[in-house]
This record gives C-alpha cells, structure tokens and sequence, in this order.
C-alpha cells in the first residue's frame, strides 16, 4: 500500500507540474481580440478558422533567403485558408480549404490596408495602420469576408505564419510520409534558387521516410511541384489546389505523429515550440485547448473529413488577373455538408470573372447525409462544373502526392 500510495503521488506530481508547464508556455503565446468572431455556445459544434500567413516580419537571414524578405513580399496575406469544424459531442472534426485565389468582395478590412473591394479572399488578411485588430493580424477581415461571403460563422482564429509548421514539425520530431517518386519544387528554382516562387523542396529518396520540418513547410508550400517518373520531370498544373491537397496529407500526418505522442510534458513543448510563430483570438483559452486535446487525443488522421470549396480558375478581364471562381450549386452543397446544417445568409456573394455577384442558391434546413471520410478534396471535385457536394476518398489522391505512413 505504500508503494501505491508513493507512486501515485508520484504520478499526481508529475501531472501537476506537466499542466503548470503547460499553462506558463501557453501564456508566452500572442493573442488578440476577435471583433468579428461569432460567440461560441457551449457544448455546441464550432468553426475555428486557421489563417497561414504569408508574411516576412521577423525573418532570419537564412529563413529570408528561404522565403524571400518584405522586398519580394511586403505586407500579408493569408497563403492558406482552412476552416476546422470542431463537433465536441460526436467526437468529428472536418476542415474546409478555401482557394486564396476565390474572388469575393472584401468586407470589414481597414481603408488603411489600401486594398481594393473586388479582390481576391486572401488580400483580406491585409492590415494597416488603423486595424482595429490591435496585433495587425488581419484576422478581423477575413473572419468578416468569409462570414458575409459564404454565411459560415467563425467562432475562433489562429495565425500561424511559415515557421509555425516547420517549429511543430520539427518539435514532434519530424513525420512519416511516403514519397512515391523523387519530388521538387520548380526545376530551375532547384538549379539555382533565383525563382521567387522557390521553397526548395528537393526530396530525391523515396519510401516511407521521417520529413524534417523543412522539408514539411516546402512541402506545404510548393505551388510548383515536380515528381520525376518515367524518365521526366512532370509538373502538377493545379497550382494551388494541388498544394491544398498536399497540406491536408501533412495535417494527418501531424495529427498521427501527435496522436502517437500525446502526454502533458509533450503538449507543452510542442506549444513551446509555437510561441513566436502564432496569434490566437484571446477566446481560445489554455484550459479550452487542453480539453479539446484530451478529447480528441485518440483521433486519427485519417478520421479527418476535408473539403475544398469548388471552385474553377478564371481571368478577371478588366485586368487579367488570374482569379478561382465559386461554382453554385456546388459550394453552397458543399458548405451545408460541412456545417451539417444551413449556413447563415450571404450578404456579399462571391463575384465571376466579370466582378458580378454570383446568386447564392435557396439553402435548406434539411441535414445533408454524411460525408465520406476523407483525406483531401481531389481536383475533380474542385475544377468540374458538376462537382459532387462531398469530400473525395482516398483513391482520389494522385499517385504522386507524399501521403502519410
């Protein structure tokens, strides 16, 4: 009995101070407040939008020569735009891509950003001077623009710019994904880096094999990916729905990895890992993180449902501009799949190539069935005018993707 007795005391300790450990990283972590943000109730399903940002603030010398510094790339703007819709009773979560290039009207983004209304989703993530978001994330604009654009609520927000996912790569100790062919981003780019579209990816092994969080963020970010087969260089021309496709496989690779991993001390470095590279809305407390950790600390990668919203690439003639365009029907079946429900009114529709509002189909408040689970939305279902309203399954992923193992 004593020795239970110690040993369980033992264990309480060193539970203790794995959540004291925790909650001082967590505290290191920026936050702000969501203006914008639609109130959460409690119990309920939720969306949590995760802004990628694109900016240079704060570069290293080698990381602005990696990404290129404010000279290539002043400003922000989100580089990736996800929807994680979080059900805390049925134990799902499902996330929602969303184009950077999908034309919409801008709403509830600062006149001191200097950003044209008509533009593309991801111009509003722009800030100025008189944001009033007092960090000058930018998250308040786009939380506003995909509200009245799509009528999805947004209930949270994170930003994490381009060393968050390399730092949290890199804290889980790098993933496991299978590479089917030698891969790279843009040849010349690998010949000699003058490209300012490079990430320098260039994963020439292949096989199942740990990604460094380098590697991960080149991954993530190539909009130019190669795969050598047959002899030849071949180059994925969807851009970036292509890249969209690639990130989901990395999230279920850091869901497994995480998964795999899951203990107090762990989480608590894993957060430590991110305390330079991410903004949270200030709703997005410690203690509500933690529980959605232990609620979900089981789930699989794979039991992630994704969706890309569908959309198809245009020019916006006025100024040929290259610009993604929402498909109706389609996305507005799409977004009542994801939601489960309905979405809210649309006050600003998204726009055609010729700037007009594109009507927002009638919305029902019948259920949608069940989506397949799935890894990624392939391009079919982002690209054909006919596009089906649920997420693809695996055998949609193209043979040359990395996929998780």
């Amino acid at each position: 009995m004593r020795v239970l007795v110690i040993v369980v005391a033992c264990l309480v300790l060193v539970a203790g101070l794995g959540y004291g450990y925790y909650r001082y990283e967590w505290s290191k972590i920026q936050t702000a407040k969501c203006a914008a943000c639609t109130a959460a109730v409690d119990g309920a399903p939720y969306n949590v939008l995760v802004i990628g940002s694109d900016t240079r603030v704060g570069e290293t010398a080698a990381e602005a020569a990696q990404f290129g510094d404010s000279s290539v790339a002043g400003g922000q703007r989100s580089d990736t735009i996800k929807i994680i819709h979080v059900d805390p009773q049925t134990g799902t979560a499902s996330t929602l891509s969303i184009p950077r290039d999908t034309f919409v009207t801008l709403s509830g983004v600062p006149a001191a950003a200097g950003v044209s209304t008509m533009n593309k989703i991801n111009s509003a993530f722009a800030s100025g001077p008189n944001d009033p978001d007092p960090n000058g994330t930018g998250a308040n604009g786009l939380v506003t623009t995909i509200q009245n654009t799509f009528g999805i609520p947004i209930n949270h927000w994170i930003v994490v710019n381009f060393y968050g996912l390399m730092d949290a790569v890199t804290a889980l100790g790098g993933v496991s994904m299978n590479v089917p062919y030698p891969i790279r981003d843009y040849g010349d780019c690998n010949a000699n880096g003058v490209d300012s579209n490079c990430t320098g990816l260039d994963i020439q092994t292949t096989g199942c094999q740990t990604l460094t969080g380098t590697e991960a963020l080149a991954l993530s970010r190539s909009r130019h990916f190669e795969w050598y087969q047959n002899g030849e260089w071949n180059s994925d021309l969807s851009s970036d729905i292509g890249r969209i496709e690639r990130q989901n496989l990395i999230i279920e690779a850091v869901v497994n990895k995480a998964k795999s991993t899951y203990n107090p001390i762990a989480a608590a470095s894993f957060i430590s890992s991110l305390t330079h590279d991410v903004t949270l809305d200030n709703q997005l407390n410690a203690s509500t993180l933690l529980d959605l950790a232990e609620r979900y600390h089981a789930f699989s990668g794979s039991s992630l449902t994704n969706y890309t919203l569908p959309t198809t690439g245009a020019e916006y003639l006025p100024y040929h501009e290259d610009v993604e365009v929402v498909q109706q029907p389609q996305a507005q079946a799409m977004i009542n799949q994801f939601l489960g429900t309905a979405p809210n009114p649309v006050t600003t529709p998204p726009l055609d190539q010729y700037g007009e509002p594109i009507p927002v189909p009638a919305t029902t408040t019948t259920t949608p069935p069940p989506a397949t689970a799935a890894t990624t939305a392939g391009k079919a279902a982002t690209t054909a005018t006919t596009a089906p309203s649920t997420a693809t399954t695996k055998s949609d992923i193209p043979a040359y993707d990395p996929t998780p193992c």
